[in-house]
């Protein structure tokens, strides 16, 4: 294999021909930003550019733009690149009014983006749900617009997506209980295209680089955060590192026939509580979270009637583990242990060594498997 050939998560995305999107959440920011821009300056920069996470700088095309009396609107078309998104083609929109100096950065949900109704989310109830990352990338931009034109930065940003209830009735919104329309979503402002067969070949191709390059240890993490997590952990060069996905059961197959010495597993809690009951698809659309069998699990390690029946109807994976831990009953190891003998079973007695990492959506440890 040529030494020019390189792993990791951009590697794997170049291997397989897809072309990238932009989240919600970029759509969002770059939308916010030449609002509040338009509003200082009278001048909607037009295409906008924006910073992303990783440091990459993508400019966006305004499709919509007006300025009034104490407000400026700007509006961008989603892009969802190659992935079969229900939001491509979504007009994302944001409204930018001025708040009086000490007021800080207020988000609104405007028509067609959801409210959040029920607990076990990443937001408190009765907010917008406009995730955590969306909600920094715009705060952050937000500044840099006030600093470069003379701005204080207090602002209420409403953000609207036409037809985004309509939308999100093709989504898991209406039963986590986000009500009214979409989430402005990302992490890293990148939508990774999974064409299945394509990226199960480039998950192949990432497992092949990998053993070319005498790695030993690798990890099949499901996406962003958990990478940084699995580099944190064992300090893994981006060559052994797999971009898995959903597709927990591609890389465990794959390396049962090419092995490694060892594998970890690391991802979030509710999807690897899904590998831990049997699912080796972790997408939303073929595997859900199923409480029932939390709730079994959380049994064995000592949760009483009261903390299984609190388990079995909550509302998300994530609001179940709260719930666990908050009673010092530890789930997510269970989990992670659990999850890591199903990987074992589909190993099928490969030498290989396998550990699964459990992490919540900012990345903290939440249960950890030993190697087995």
């Amino acid at each position: 294999m040529s030494s020019e050939v390189k792993g990791g998560r951009r590697a794997q995305l170049e291997h397989t021909g897809l072309r990238h999107g932009w989240t919600t959440g970029a759509c969002a920011t770059a939308a916010t930003t030449a609002a509040y821009t338009a509003l200082l300056t009278g001048e909607y920069p037009d295409p906008v550019t924006i910073t992303l996470p990783r440091g990459q700088t993508p400019s966006f095309a305004l499709a919509a733009e007006e300025l009034g009396d104490g407000y400026a609107m700007a509006a961008v078309v989603k892009d969802a690149g190659d992935d079969p998104d229900v939001t491509h083609g979504a007009l994302i929109r944001t409204t930018v009014r001025r708040l009086p100096a000490g007021a800080g950065v207020v988000f609104r949900a405007g028509p067609g983006v959801g409210t959040i109704t029920r607990a076990g989310l990443p937001l408190p109830v009765g907010e917008p749900a406009v995730n955590p990352v969306p909600r920094r990338m715009m705060r952050d931009h937000v500044a840099e617009v006030a600093a470069r034109h003379g701005g204080t930065g207090d602002v209420e940003i409403t953000i609207s997506v036409d037809h985004g209830e309509e939308i999100a009735r093709s989504t898991w919104n209406p039963r986590l209980g986000i009500l009214g329309g979409l989430s402005i979503l990302g992490t890293t402002g990148i939508v990774v295209p999974y064409s299945c067969s394509a990226w199960i070949d480039s998950i192949r191709r990432g497992v092949d680089v990998a053993r070319a390059a005498g790695r030993t240890h690798v990890a099949g993490c499901t996406g962003s955060t958990s990478e940084k997590t699995v580099v944190a952990e064992y300090g893994l060069p981006e060559d052994a590192l797999l971009d898995m996905g959903d597709f927990a059961g591609a890389v465990l197959k794959y390396i049962r026939r090419h092995p490694v010495d060892r594998l970890t597993i690391c991802g979030g809690f509710a999807k690897l509580s899904k590998l831990a009951a049997g699912h080796l698809d972790l997408h939303s659309a073929r595997s859900q979270v199923d409480k029932g069998f939390l709730a079994e699990l959380a049994r064995r390690v000592g949760a009483d009637e009261a903390l299984r029946a609190e388990v079995a109807e909550a509302n998300t994976g994530l609001a179940a583990l709260q719930s666990c831990m908050a009673a010092g009953v530890p789930l997510g190891d269970l989990v992670a242990r659990t999850a890591r003998d199903e990987a074992l079973a589909v190993l099928r007695g490969a030498p290989v060594t396998v550990d699964v990492i459990c992490i919540d959506r900012a990345g903290t440890v939440v249960g950890r498997s030993s190697v087995a």
